[in-house]
């Protein structure tokens, strides 16, 4: 039997999908002043499907990103939207864990994009300084070179929290990151203070092989995937908005728990979802990891 961490799923589709509002280049940040609450039950039902980890909606919140839609000033009020209602549902269900998401600066998936090492760390460490207090770890997402590497984990560490550093992979080969780097070289990265390496929002397929690669950092490794078609073209511009990624629906929870379990299998003990893998996914793990006669902490 083995302690598995199940962290919850994807956030931004989900608020995505019930607020109905149209997609922005802020994916789901702007929905915390909309629709209030609405972050809190999402927590909520991941908590209720047997996650043991509430990742805050902070991904998006960067000064970049904020900027083009005029909501600069709403920086430090989103962030403390966002931790407000992970506590809160965390409150309701009585544990688990928090863990502050601190998401690329500038584009997801484009490592060409992310600013100088200097200017990296300070945005990062800022966004760092905001969640720590109030997280139980700092989970730095979806992570697609190692310069970006680099800086995420020097800026993350001033929170004074375990750091997990997670990394997004080429869909078809997961040996590599998204900037075609190998995934193996982030253990050398890594070793400047991560706590854990993970895998995410990249094809389920691709996992198996990051793991490989993941495994070699010697500390605790895991994987959560996303359930796009693929990272398209469209969506590799600039101010992408999540409509011009699609669902797979060849990925419902029992195959993606599959996936998950071959995971584990392999050494992981992290696993979870990202983006369009929901509550039912993680209900259906949870079920899984269970029966299978590992213990969820």
């Amino acid at each position: 039997m083995t302690d598995i961490t199940l962290l919850d799923g994807g956030m931004g589709q989900e608020l995505v999908h019930r607020s109905g509002d149209k997609p922005t280049n802020l994916w789901a940040t702007r929905v915390m002043l909309d629709h209030p609450g609405m972050v809190k039950e999402i927590h909520a039902d991941y908590f209720a499907a047997g996650a043991t980890v509430a990742t805050t909606n902070t991904y998006a919140i960067h000064h970049d990103r904020l900027i083009k839609d005029g909501l600069d000033d709403q920086f430090g009020t989103l962030h403390q939207n966002a931790l407000a209602e992970a506590h809160a549902a965390r409150r309701a269900h009585g544990y688990g864990r928090i863990a502050g998401s601190i998401g690329p600066l500038v584009a997801s998936y484009r490592p060409e994009t992310h600013p100088p090492h200097d200017q990296a760390v300070a945005k990062y460490a800022e966004i760092a300084r905001t969640l720590g207090p109030e997280v139980d770890l700092i989970l730095c997402e979806t992570v697609a070179s190692l310069a970006h590497a680099r800086a995420v984990l020097e800026g993350a560490l001033v929170a004074g929290k375990p750091v997990w550093l997670s990394v997004t992979v080429d869909d078809e080969d997961g040996t590599k990151l998204r900037s075609g780097e190998a995934v193996a070289d982030l253990c050398a990265v890594a070793a400047k203070g991560a706590s854990a390496v993970l895998a995410n929002c990249s094809a389920p397929e691709a996992m198996a092989d990051a793991l490989k690669s993941l495994s070699g950092c010697g500390l605790p490794f895991g994987a959560y995937a996303n359930g796009f078609q693929q990272i398209t073209k469209d969506f590799l511009k600039d101010s992408p908005t999540v409509d011009a990624l699609h669902a797979r629906r060849d990925l419902g929870p029992e195959t993606y728990a599959r996936y998950a379990l071959g995971w584990v299998e392999q050494g992981a003990t992290i696993v979870g979802g990202c983006c369009e893998v929901g509550p039912a996914h993680i209900a259906e793990l949870a079920r899984a990891l269970k029966a299978a006669g590992h213990k969820v902490v």
